[in-house]
């Protein structure tokens, strides 16, 4: 329902084929996430740094593909799209790198592949393995918060500042990105990214929510 209703807000779209859905998280309740694009209609890639999740949700038939490589990722993706097949795949890493890559793929050939955004990692908990920085990987970075807390704390906001960055960038151009209620967007105001909205007070996002916005 809110990957529909975000297309039929957002995008105008009853018929959400042919249109590119990004997030992240796979575990506990964003494990839907990848069941709901395929169920839309769109095309749902969705990052996890966790392989264990991937792999329960492709088990359990809710995830169709498996990828940690960005180079197929993006063929896959631009396939799909053209030829308006749902597809719901998991990106093995960093949601940050894929934000990025896609940035890059703006840059290099014009082309915006992402029409929604949201995100669904655990930022209501990011210090603590709710939230995985892209400056490690995920072994290294669960040694990092059990041996110097303090570092990995840095590590997440100067991460969450980049996923940021890269989000505004694609949103400038066109991308509709909504907060799923995980506490992004206010983690993020914390790290000291741009995330307030222009013209008024600080307690307001440039993005919205979905429970207002979307499922309200």
């Amino acid at each position: 329902l809110t990957v529909l209703n975000a297309g039929r807000r957002y995008l105008k779209a009853e018929d959400l084929s042919g249109k590119v859905f990004v997030t992240s998280g796979l575990g506990g309740m964003s494990g839907a996430q990848a069941k709901a694009a395929v169920i839309a209609g769109c095309v749902g890639i969705i990052a996890e740094v966790d392989e264990a999740a991937l792999l329960k949700r492709h088990k359990q038939g809710w995830l169709m593909e498996i990828s940690n490589n960005l180079d197929h990722c993006i063929a896959r993706l631009r396939d799909a799209r053209k030829n308006k097949i749902a597809l719901s795949l998991g990106y093995h890493g960093n949601v940050v790198d894929l934000w990025e890559r896609l940035v890059y793929e703006l840059d290099t050939t014009g082309e915006l592949l992402v029409d929604l955004g949201s995100d669904q990692t655990s930022c209501h908990n990011p210090f603590s393995g709710g939230y995985y920085p892209v400056q490690l990987g995920f072994e290294e970075a669960k040694r990092l918060l059990s041996t110097n807390p303090g570092k990995f704390r840095t590590l997440v906001q100067e991460s969450l500042k980049r996923q940021v960055a890269a989000i505004n960038r694609l949103a400038d151009k066109g991308m509709f990105f909504w907060d799923y209620g995980n506490a992004f967007l206010l983690e993020a105001q914390r790290a000291g990214a741009d995330v307030e909205k222009r013209g008024a007070n600080k307690t307001e996002f440039r993005y919205p929510s979905y429970v207002q916005h979307i499922m309200g």
